[in-house]
């Protein structure tokens, strides 16, 4: 049986106990308090920063804006983000143009709202610009793209990667920077097609008959070439639209009265079966059509050969520029007076004034009147004959003048 004495020290050991006891469930309960006061006090900090700052795993336009506000990161993007796509050299290449707006605060904004959370979370959150990524596509398509240049019927295979060195795509457009080599093919595929400025061997009348003798002809103002800036712009259009042909004559041009392509298309080496012929040591004339003989003059004067005055009629490949009827031929005699001429038929051929008339004034029809006393240039027909000559030549045909 215990003693009061001990039983008075069990009873105050157990109130200790008691009293550590509650000691503890109270500072328990505080800690508790003050550990969820930090946590709601926490997860409010965190819903505050939530509502103005990108969560931590977010990418836009390949920079990190990972808790960012809308402001900052639309600051980094324009500084760090590439803005550019380029084909150079065969190659797509991305690169940053300081004088372009990469991305506006408007467009950071709606990217913030989608991945937008409550709370912020470790997710990964991606985000591309569709117009960066439809310019790679379209200049990946460039580079692959190729389009037949049909001219005069030669069919000439030109591939992009070839001929564009340099291309961008920004704002729904292509822009080519670097062409040189595409205007180096054209320069090439002009020299091997054209006809303007060229020489060639061609058979002229002699007599009554339409092929007579082969001589060497050179186009001045008749023939065509090939327009390379139109030209360019429809291949590039064509290489943008992959469009697989490109009708070259669609694309040419001439000299001369006007820019018509002259005998594009045509046989008998572009002269067709309609054209003059003149012969200045011969004095004589044939006009040719369909393929016969019209007209041919044996009495007709050109320019005078002598003298030294400039007043020859120029030899190649010219063309009908127009025809009129009456006219006044008007220009300066040798002595610098002025003269204008009236005339029934006018058709001329130059831009320096040389054509066909009648020349009513003249008597001397020899020969040998053009020698030294032949006309300023032009081919002066007997009023007589002038009328079959008129009847028989047509606007833009050619006119083929020889020594």
């Amino acid at each position: 049986m215990q003693s009061r004495k001990d039983l008075r020290k069990r009873n105050n050991r157990n109130n200790l106990f008691l009293i550590i006891g509650g000691l503890i469930i109270v500072l328990a309960i505080i800690c508790g308090v003050i550990v969820h006061n930090n946590h709601v006090a926490s997860q409010a900090k965190a819903r505050k920063f939530a509502v103005t700052h990108f969560n931590p795993n977010v990418t836009i336009y390949g920079v990190k804006v990972g808790n960012l506000t809308v402001n900052k990161a639309t600051d980094k993007i324009n500084q760090k983000a590439d803005n550019t796509v380029h084909l150079k050299n065969k190659k797509i290449i991305l690169s940053r143009d300081s004088s372009i707006k990469t991305i506006t605060k408007e467009q950071v904004q709606s990217y913030f709202d989608k991945q937008h959370t409550a709370m912020p979370n470790k997710n990964n959150y991606n985000y591309t610009s569709k117009e960066f990524s439809t310019a790679k596509e379209k200049l990946t398509n460039i580079k692959n793209a190729s389009v037949n240049y049909n001219i005069a019927g030669h069919k000439y295979v030109l591939k992009a990667s070839d001929l564009i060195d340099e291309a961008v795509y920004t704002k729904g457009k292509y822009k080519f920077t670097d062409v040189n080599k595409l205007d180096q093919k054209l320069n090439q595929i002009n020299d091997e097609v054209a006809t303007l400025k060229k020489s060639y061997k061609f058979s002229v009348p002699s007599g009554n008959k339409i092929n007579g003798k082969t001589i060497t002809v050179k186009n001045k103002s008749y023939g065509w070439a090939i327009y390379n800036k139109k030209a360019k712009k429809a291949i590039e259009k064509a290489f943008m639209d992959d469009q697989k042909n490109v009708d070259g004559s669609n694309y040419l041009y001439g000299l001369g009265y006007s820019t018509y392509a002259h005998g594009y298309g045509k046989g008998n080496k572009g002269i067709g079966q309609n054209y003059i012929v003149v012969s200045i040591k011969k004095q004589e004339i044939w006009v040719i059509r369909k393929g016969k003989l019209a007209v041919h003059l044996t009495d007709v004067v050109t320019g005078t050969y002598t003298g030294g005055k400039g007043n020859r009629t120029p030899t190649g490949v010219w063309y009908i520029q127009y025809k009129e009827s009456p006219s006044v031929l008007r220009g300066f005699n040798d002595d610098g007076s002025k003269y204008a001429s009236k005339v029934q038929y006018w058709m001329p051929f130059t831009l320096t004034g040389c054509g066909f008339h009648d020349a009513s004034w003249r008597s001397d029809w020899s020969k040998t009147a053009y020698l030294k006393g032949g006309s300023h240039g032009c081919v002066n027909i007997r009023p007589s004959e002038i009328h079959n000559v008129w009847h028989n030549v047509i606007k833009d045909e050619p006119v083929i003048v020889y020594n």
